[in-house]
């Protein structure tokens, strides 16, 4: 067993792991960042749409151009990176267990940020297991990242931004999507993005959901359902289209299982994603010098978590006194006002609403634990 040891480790190389590796090396840390695929930059290399939002997070840019200058920013600034490596475990102290290139690494990191995102959400239906069913972020990768087409007629279920910017991209890609099923009564994501699909001739079936796909070795057929405001299934509502592919975008979940071990209190929060590491205004968790950035605290969108990251990284450099009080805060003031705009207005009240809760929760837990004065909230 080897021993690599480092000032800060990073786990997870997408939006928020690289942009927290980049404020840290910024600032004079020795940085190490690890991730398990092959490729670093995580959903931004599948996102060939443009961003929405304000200059400061680069609207009208290119989800995987932004990718390519993080990579480079990271590059420039001497973090040392691993892929194809896998964290399998961690400690409260922090030490984590690695394995890289078949062997086994033990990283002791003085700070460790966790990034390692969310995964997607399953649901299971007559025919859910059939080759031809898989999530709306698998089919991304294939097209976006393999330029692999996953089917010719495709049918979407969920109308969340996943869902109607992937139907789009699938459509882009020369498939036919024949139809975006949702289960709400209403939209789930912008009504620009909705709009696309509906001049695009797509139709988006509300207040429904699959009863059964069709098929013996491979996906033939879906039957969808209409249900009431119950969610029961209505008789006589079916609807059969001819498909061979069946895309699920029905949310995504943390991936909170190395915080899980590490020993970080949890609270549950349904419109996070489930449940979600308890952490102060500078992302450090219940664990001293472990830090949670980017979709592992709540599942938001790509340009949230960037500036949880960048958040991470300036709160673990001054933990480690590379960066003095004033310049740090100088620092978290500016991030925290852009985390600010980009959680206000309609569709961000629910989320600055979540994140103030869960903020309030980690005060009451430091109070309980008599950790007021020990960490700054």
């Amino acid at each position: 067993m080897k021993i690599k040891e480092t000032d800060i480790a990073v786990i997870g190389a997408g939006s928020a792991g690289l942009s927290a590796a980049c404020q840290a090396a910024a600032a004079g840390a020795k940085v190490l960042v690890i991730d398990e695929n092959h490729l670093p930059g995580g959903q931004l290399f599948k996102q060939i749409h443009k961003f929405f939002g304000s200059r400061a997070h680069q609207a009208g840019t290119r989800g995987y151009m932004i990718g390519r200058e993080l990579l480079k920013r990271v590059e420039e600034s001497g973090c040392e990176v691993w892929l194809d490596t896998v964290v399998y475990g961690m400690q409260k102290d922090c030490s984590l267990g690695v394995i890289r290139n078949g062997e086994h690494w033990v990283v002791k990191a003085r700070k460790v940020i966790v990034a390692t995102g969310a995964k997607e959400n399953y649901m299971a239906f007559p025919g859910s297991t059939l080759p031809g069913v898989m999530g709306a972020g698998a089919a991304q990768t294939m097209i976006n990242v393999n330029r692999v087409l996953p089917g010719e007629r495709i049918l979407m279920l969920g109308s969340g931004n996943v869902g109607l910017i992937v139907s789009y991209q699938l459509m882009q890609a020369g498939a036919e999507v024949v139809a975006l099923v949702e289960g709400a009564p209403l939209i789930g994501g912008y009504g620009v993005h909705a709009a696309k699909i509906r001049r695009a001739g797509v139709p988006i079936y509300l207040s429904h959901t699959i009863r059964r796909v069709l098929g013996k070795d491979q996906v033939e057929g879906v039957e969808i359902v209409e249900v009431d405001s119950r969610w029961n299934p209505v008789p006589g509502t079916e609807k059969h289209f001819d498909v061979d592919t069946v895309c699920l975008a029905v949310g995504l979940n943390p991936m909170t299982e190395l915080l899980f071990m590490a020993g970080c209190t949890f609270d549950h929060f349904a419109s996070f994603g489930g449940h979600v590491p308890l952490h102060d205004e500078n992302m450090e968790t219940t664990i001293p010098g472990l830090y949670a950035a980017g979709d592992v605290t709540g599942v938001e969108e790509a340009s949230s978590a960037m500036e949880e990251g960048n958040l991470a990284g300036v709160a673990a450099a001054e933990a480690l006194g590379l960066l003095s009080e004033e310049e740090a805060s100088a620092k978290k003031n500016e991030i925290r006002e852009r985390l600010n705009t980009l959680r206000s207005g309609l569709f961000g009240e629910k989320r600055r609403t979540a994140k103030n809760d869960l903020l309030k929760d980690m005060k009451i837990w430091q109070h309980e634990n008599g950790r007021d004065q020990v960490w700054k909230a």
